[in-house]
């Protein structure tokens, strides 16, 4: 496989749209997280865990949304370095809300999602 070229460009409007889809997925993740904690139920031990996964994989999210809007984000190498980190934190986030609906369904946490 050949070395990526540190000089190539992607264009300006792929990135605008990336930059789109991820400012929306990170506004859903703050959306959730915002719902979430404003629960009038009181915390369990076990609701730290979902929640440290969530605020660890939005953390990720709000550090690639700032990447993005950097001015040399359009260099392929960083677009696609803050891409794979994007879907990381998407999956870390991802994961946070699995735990937390597992927690609810096996009446584990009193944070409840579904009620």
């Amino acid at each position: 496989m050949s070395e990526p070229d540190p000089d190539e460009k992607i264009d300006a409007t792929f990135r605008n749209g990336s930059l789109t889809a991820a400012g929306i997925i990170l506004g859903f993740s703050l959306n959730f997280i915002s719902v979430w904690v404003s629960n009038p139920n009181d915390w369990s031990r076990i609701d730290i865990l979902p929640m440290l996964f969530l605020v660890a994989g939005i953390a990720v999210q709000v550090k690639v949304f700032a990447d993005l809007l950097a001015r040399d984000s359009l260099v392929a190498v960083k677009y696609d370095r803050s891409r794979k980190l994007f879907l990381i934190g998407l999956g870390i986030v991802a994961a946070g809300m699995g735990i937390a609906l597992v927690n609810d369904i096996l009446g584990l946490g009193k944070m409840r999602m579904l009620g």
